[in-house]
C-alpha cells in the first residue's frame, strides 16, 4: 500500500539528513562511515525483508530505519561539530527531485507545490546543534508538511446521525461517482459498519440505469440484514430515494444510504440528473466514491462532482491495492473536503475511518495495516 510514495518520502528524508550531517561535520569521515556500513547493513536488511515476504506477502513494507536504509548509522551523529543553519540552497536540489518523483506517484501538481513549500517552511532557517537528532528533525519536518496537506475539517457521521435522530428524522446520504469505483459495495460496507454500531439502515436503489445494479444491492442487503427500497429499472432515481426517505421516516429508521448510477463528469445530461437527485432529496451528506488506483483521475473526478453537487466528503476504494498513494494524498486537499473512509479489502468490515495521523505513519513505515483478501460478496 502506497509503496511508491513511501519510498520517495523515505529517500528524501535520508538525503536531507545526510546533507545536514555533511554540512555540520567532517565529510570525509562521513563518507568513510557510509562505505563501511553500506554493504553489511543493506544486505542484512534485504535478508530480513526476504524472510518477511515469505511469511506474508502483504508485509513487504517492513520498517527499516532511514539510516539503515541508505547505509548511514546513528554513529554518524558524532560528525556534527558545530551549530549550523539550514539554508534553502542546502536542500533545493533534493526537493526538486522529490517534486518530480511525487508527480510520478500521481500526486496532483498543486499538492506537490504545497508540500514542497511546507517542507521548506519547516526546515529552512532551522538551527542544528551537535546535540540535535537530525534524523528526528528531518522526519518531523516532512511529517508535519504532509499532515498539513491531509488535515481537512472532519465530519463526525455518528454525531450527525444522533442529532437527526433526536429530531425524529433519518440521516440521508447520497453516494456519487463514476462507473466502476465500487459505490454499491461501499454502501454495503458502510451499512454493515453502521448496523454493527447499533443504527438502523435502509438502502435506496437509486442506480436504476446499470443492468443488475438493483439486484446487486439487494444481495448485499440480504447478506447484512437490511431492507432495500427499489423501483423498476429505468425509474426516476430521485423518486426512488425520496420513497426510501419516506419509508425511513415512517418506520423510525436512522439512516438512508442512497446508491446512484455511475456517470462521467463530462456527461452533461447525467450530471443534471444527479443535481436533480440532490435537489429533490436534500441529503445530509453527498459522498464522492473514488477509486484510489486511478490516481490523478480520481482527483479530477472529485473536482467535477464537487462543482456540480458540492460534495461533503470522500471515500477512497481499493486502497489496499494502491501502490502509488497519490490519490490518497491529493484528493482531500484538491477539493478542500475530508476523506471519510478507505476501502481496504474484500470483506464488509474492510472499510476504515480515515485518519491523517495513521496515513502519515503508514507513509513512514511506522504502521502496518493488515487487510484481508477473503471475499464476502
Amino acid at each position: 500500500m502506497f509503496g511508491k510514495l513511501k519510498e520517495k518520502l523515505l529517500e528524501t528524508t535520508s538525503k536531507i539528513t545526510e546533507r545536514i550531517y555533511k554540512k555540520g561535520g567532517e565529510e570525509e569521515k562521513i563518507e568513510e562511515k557510509i562505505k563501511e556500513d553500506k554493504v553489511d547493513k543493506i544486505e542484512e536488511k534485504i535478508e530480513e525483508v526476504k524472510k518477511s515476504e515469505k511469511m506474508d506477502e502483504h508485509k513487504k513494507e517492513k520498517k527499516i530505519s532511514f539510516f539503515d536504509r541508505f547505509g548511514l548509522t546513528r554513529a554518524i551523529k558524532k560528525a556534527i561539530k558545530k551549530e549550523i543553519v539550514i539554508l534553502e540552497d542546502d536542500i533545493e536540489d533534493i526537493l526538486e527531485e522529490l517534486e518530480i518523483e511525487l508527480l510520478e506517484a500521481d500526486v496532483a501538481l498543486d499538492v506537490v507545490e504545497k508540500l514542497i513549500e511546507n517542507i521548506k517552511k519547516e526546515l529552512v532557517g532551522r538551527k542544528i546543534t551537535p546535540d540535535d537528532d537530525v534524523e528526528e528533525i528531518t522526519i518531523n519536518a516532512i511529517r508535519t508538511a504532509i499532515k498539513n496537506i491531509l488535515s481537512q475539517k472532519k465530519i463526525d457521521l455518528e454525531e450527525i446521525i444522533k442529532a437527526n435522530k433526536a429530531k425524529g428524522k433519518p440521516t440521508v446520504i447520497v453516494f456519487v461517482g463514476i462507473n466502476g469505483t465500487g459505490k454499491t459495495t461501499t454502501i454495503a460496507k458502510l451499512a454493515y459498519k453502521l448496523k454493527q454500531k447499533g443504527y438502523s439502515v435502509v438502502l435506496a436503489a437509486g442506480d436504476t440505469f446499470r443492468a443488475g445494479a438493483i439486484e446487486q444491492l439487494e444481495q448485499h442487503a440480504k447478506n447484512i440484514g437490511v431492507k432495500v427500497i427499489k423501483h423498476k429499472q429505468g425509474a426516476d432515481s430521485a423518486a426512488v430515494i425520496y420513497d426510501a426517505i419516506q419509508h425511513a421516516k415512517a418506520r423510525g429508521i436512522d439512516v438512508v444510504l442512497a446508491d446512484t448510477a455511475g456517470r462521467q463528469a463530462t456527461n452533461a445530461n447525467l450530471m443534471e440528473e444527479i443535481k436533480k437527485v440532490v435537489r429533490v432529496t436534500k441529503p445530509d451528506l453527498v459522498i464522492f466514491v473514488g477509486d484510489a488506483l486511478t490516481g490523478n483521475d480520481a482527483v479530477y473526478q472529485a473536482e467535477e462532482f464537487n462543482r456540480a453537487v458540492n460534495i461533503d466528503g470522500i471515500i477512497l476504494t481499493k486502497v489496499d491495492a494502491d501502490a502509488k498513494g497519490g490519490a490518497a494524498l491529493s484528493i482531500g486537499y484538491a477539493i478542500g473536503k475530508p476523506i471519510l473512509y478507505l476501502g481496504v479489502g474484500q470483506r464488509y468490515s474492510d472499510l476504515v475511518e480515515f485518519n491523517a495521523d495513521w496515513m502519515v505513519k503508514k507513509l513512514f513505515g511506522e504502521e502496518e495495516f493488515k487487510f484481508s483478501t477473503e471475499r464476502e460478496f
